[in-house]
Parts: structure tokens; sequence; C-alpha cells
């Protein structure tokens, strides 16, 4: 279950602030299929790094109801080395290795009231839902979309335009640079009216969290809240894991490392923690980017949303959600 990346030129790059670009990419015809995609998705991308590579997430901007071509907003991350490259050296006749879209953020039906809370490129995923449920739902939409200032907006002018020209839609800008930070108060007061609906959240990991507690404490259900983020999980511990420690020999780039695996922790975090490069990108377990194989001992997923039974069936595992049963396991990344 190696994931198979396609080879993607970009039609055109589009500037939307000082420093967030969207790519439209020019899909092949014979590869639309593997990219049909629903409103939300993402896609994963693969970028040089030194001599080997690193696979990074980003959501698609583009709605399959409205967009002829598919579309991703990047936007610099300080440090970060992924969005940075894309910027730096992307335009128009590039080519980029993509894997074919995947994620579970997108609603179960076009036809249901939503709000929908973003902060700074966390709108990406977001605007691929409202132009979805615009185009081919009925739903009734809210949008709190939070930024630094005016001039950090991604999407200002279709946000604009969506507000003036759709009664179904209302839209919160809320602004640091006005108003100071979001807060627990401001945000309950904002959200308060929506309660009952769909809820999804893409944004910061300390504004997601802000979200998340401002919408238990509103009565929003849990199972009604849906959120999207690329940073590390938090660790969840079986129930039986009880500070046990496990071993694991992992074979990676022709070399062979021996290395203990705390019963609670997965097991990239393990092998980023050792030092080592291992593929990845959602760490979420939806994309596949990180997928190893099992050649001795047994693994459990905490979430898989992209293995199915003939990958488990030939050893593979996604090593962003694998924690170990056994006291000893062998993974090959060859």
């Amino acid at each position: 279950m190696t994931p198979s990346y396609h080879p993607i030129p970009v039609a055109e790059v589009i500037v939307e602030t000082a420093d967030a670009h969207t790519l439209v990419l020019a899909v092949p015809p014979d590869l639309l299929p593997r990219f049909a995609y629903a409103p939300g998705q993402f896609l994963t991308v693969r970028i040089p790094h030194g001599e080997s590579t690193v696979a990074r997430c980003y959501s698609l901007c583009s709605s399959p109801q409205t967009d002829e071509r598919l579309a991703i907003t990047v936007k610099r991350v300080p440090g970060g080395h992924g969005s940075n490259w894309i910027c730096d050296h992307t335009t128009a006749g590039s080519v980029l290795d993509v894997l074919p879209p995947a994620g579970g953020f997108t609603p179960g039906s076009l036809d249901t009231d939503l709000v929908l809370v973003a902060g700074g490129s966390g709108i990406t995923p977001v605007l691929s839902i409202i132009k979805a449920v615009l185009a081919g739902g009925r739903g009734r939409i809210a949008l709190v979309y939070a930024n630094r200032d005016p001039e950090s907006v991604i999407f200002a002018e279709q946000l604009r335009r969506i507000d003036e020209d759709h009664p179904r839609v209302t839209i919160h800008h809320w602004l640091d640079s006005a108003h100071g930070p979001p807060t627990a108060g401001s945000l309950g007061d904002l959200l308060r009216p929506y309660t009952g609906r769909e809820a999804f959240v893409c944004g910061p990991a300390p504004y997601q969290r802000l979200v998340t507690d401002v919408l238990e404490n509103l009565g929003f259900p849990a199972e009604s809240v849906h959120i999207e983020y690329f940073d590390a999980p938090e660790p969840v511990a079986p129930p039986d894991a009880g500070g046990r420690v496990a071993t694991v020999e992992v074979l990676l780039n022709d070399k062979t490392h021996e290395l203990p695996w705390p019963a609670d922790r997965r097991l990239l975090d393990v092998l980023i923690d050792a030092g080592l490069n291992p593929p990845y990108s959602c760490r979420q377990g939806n994309c596949g980017a990180c997928a190893t194989r099992i050649v001795e001992g047994e693994v459990e997923l905490v979430h898989n949303e992209i293995l199915e039974d003939e990958d488990f069936a030939e050893g593979y595992t996604l090593a962003c959600q694998a924690l170990p049963l056994t006291d000893r396991v062998g993974v090959s990344y060859q």
C-alpha cells in the first residue's frame, strides 16, 4: 500500500494575500476519476527536502459543484518547509507530486444547516463547503472567520460577494486588530444563535481548542462537531497500556534501528523523536502517506480512513496511528 503519487501540473498561481497562494491544478483527464473529491477534503503534496522528500497536506478551496479544476491554498508558516517551498518555487507550469484527495471534513448532506468556524488559512476547506452547499444544497450557513487584520483575510473578495448575493449565508468577520483576540465570551455570543447546527472547525490549534470548548459549553453534541487539523494528535493509550514499553525494529532508508516503543505512543512520534525521517503527512489516519509494513509482531490502529482489508492482509499499517500490541514489533519502509 505504498501511496501512489501522480505528477500534476500547476495551471495558475493566485496570490490571495502577502503570504497565501492558491494553486490551480491541471489534473490530466485520465486521472480525473482518481481525483474525484468531496467538499472539504485535502491533497497531499510531496516536496523536496535535501536528498529526500516530505509530504504535506493542503486543503482544497475548490468545490466539485462549482469548479472545473481542483485548487489548494497554501499559507506560509514561519519555519515551515513545505509551505515556504511551495510559495517560493511553485509557478504556472510547475509539476507537483500529489496523492488523490482524502479526508473526512465534509458534510454528510448539503441540505443541512451548518455553522462554520475558521481561523486564518482554516478558511480553505470551509470555502469549499460553502460553495458546495450554495450550488448543490438547501442548507443555511453561518461563518465565523477570525484573522489578525483586514490584509490577512484570505478570499476576502469571494466572501464579500457570497455575503451580498446569498441570503442563506451569514458571515461574521473577527479581526484581532479591531477587537483583540477572540475570547470564549465573544465566540459564545457569535455562536449561540446557531446551536443545533452541524459545526465544522478549522484553524490554528489554540483557536480550535477555544472554539471546541465554546461549542461544548453551548451544548453542541460532540458528534455534531467536526474538526480539521494537521498537527500531531493527543496520545491515546489503550486501556491495558499500563506503562508497558515494547521494542520496535525499523528498516528505513536501508538502515535498521531498534527503539523502545511506549505502548501509549504512536509509532510515528517514536520515530520522529528518535531523529529519523519517516514519510508522513496528515497524522490523522486520512492520507496514507505514513504507510509502512509490519514484518514482525502486531499493532492496533487508533484511527483509519485509508487502509482496507487487502492492505491489512499484506501487512500494511499507518505509523501515525499504530500502537504496539506485542512486546516486539518489526516494521519496514523498504
